[in-house]
């Protein structure tokens, strides 16, 4: 990935309101939603917001400033220069046993016809007995294991992978309708994955393991965290785990009764108006809504709205002659 700051379009000395600024704009302007005909806005929006992954944060900016991590939020290897962070200065012993600077890196490597000497439980022990603190003539069996076991330790212990993120903006049918969405991360891998029941909008989904690969043989893979988006419906509205709908109703039907269509997330309905229905009213229609998570459904809520119908003269004439018999006021 390009340099977050380059992405974002922002100087590296750009205050937390101006990063923010700019990644909304380029938010805006390569949704997915608003370039279904552009192939690469996809990329540009995942690319935006994974640089605003890096410098919306506080702690990962700074990490990303020392060069502690690149710009995909992966740590860095700083490895060891000539000033050793265990006090070996210019011409000092290294924790291997050469000079430091001897090599690049800091080592001086040497050839042995020893057996011993390539023996790799006693080289790391050395390693972390000179570097911090060595072994001590009074305790120096325990020392000496305590130092074996610390390192082995650290050896055996796994290195997770880093964690991979992406957006994910889903219709309501995707919600409940049970089948799989596909999310593409920037690196350009896909996923095709199920939706939890009760899922939120705007509320991130952790899977376990599709992140990265461990950098260390036998280490777990990292995450894959997707943050979900709902889309703008044409007509439902959502409220909580309900959604709400105006529903169009002809005046002959809610004058006289009758049914009026109804579209929900599953298909079409036929709701029955009752005689003199006013505008405004509410229907609920139970399980028509969302998913929860302890199970089952939302309601759909329909509110109804009386059409006239469009150049009807009888009704206009009819008004008029009902106008005309009522009295003054």
């Amino acid at each position: 990935m390009r340099d977050p700051y380059s992405v974002l379009g922002v100087s590296k000395t750009a205050s937390d309101k101006e990063i923010k600024s700019a990644f909304r704009k380029l938010a805006k302007k390569y949704h997915p939603d608003a370039n279904s005909k552009d192939p690469g806005a996809s990329a540009r929006f995942n690319e935006a917001n994974q640089a605003y992954e890096i410098l919306g944060d506080k702690d990962k900016r700074g990490q990303f400033d020392r060069g502690e991590i690149d710009a995909e939020g992966k740590p860095k290897f700083q490895g060891f220069s000539g000033g050793s962070p265990f006090g070996a200065g210019a011409g000092a012993r290294g924790p291997f046993g050469g000079r430091a600077g001897a090599q690049p890196g800091g080592f001086e490597y040497r050839s042995s016809t020893r057996a011993q000497d390539f023996d790799a439980e006693s080289i790391f022990s050395d390693f972390f007995d000179q570097a911090f603190g060595g072994r001590g003539a009074a305790s120096g069996g325990a020392q000496k294991s305590a130092g074996r076991a610390g390192f082995g330790g650290a050896r055996e212990g796994s290195v997770k992978g880093a964690d991979i993120t992406a957006n994910l903006t889903i219709e309501l049918e995707d919600v409940v309708s049970g089948e799989k969405v596909e999310v593409a991360f920037p690196s350009g891998k896909r996923l095709a994955i199920s939706l939890p029941e009760g899922v939120e909008d705007g509320k991130q989904i952790r899977l376990k393991g599709q992140g990265q690969p461990s950098p260390q043989p036998g280490g777990k893979a990292g995450d894959a965290l997707i943050t979900i988006h709902f889309a703008k419906h044409p007509r439902f509205r959502v409220e909580d785990r309900n959604l709400v709908l105006n529903l169009p109703v002809p005046l002959k039907s809610a004058v006289i009764g009758g049914k009026v269509e109804v579209e929900t997330l599953d298909g079409r309905i036929a709701l029955s108006v009752p005689a003199w229905t006013n505008s405004g009213k509410t229907f609920r229609l139970r399980g028509k809504g969302l998913t929860r998570k302890e199970g089952g459904r939302g309601d759909l809520l329909v509110s109804t709205q009386i059409m006239l119908p469009e150049g009807d003269r009888e009704l206009e004439a009819l008004m008029r002659q009902r106008a005309e018999r009522e009295p003054a006021a």
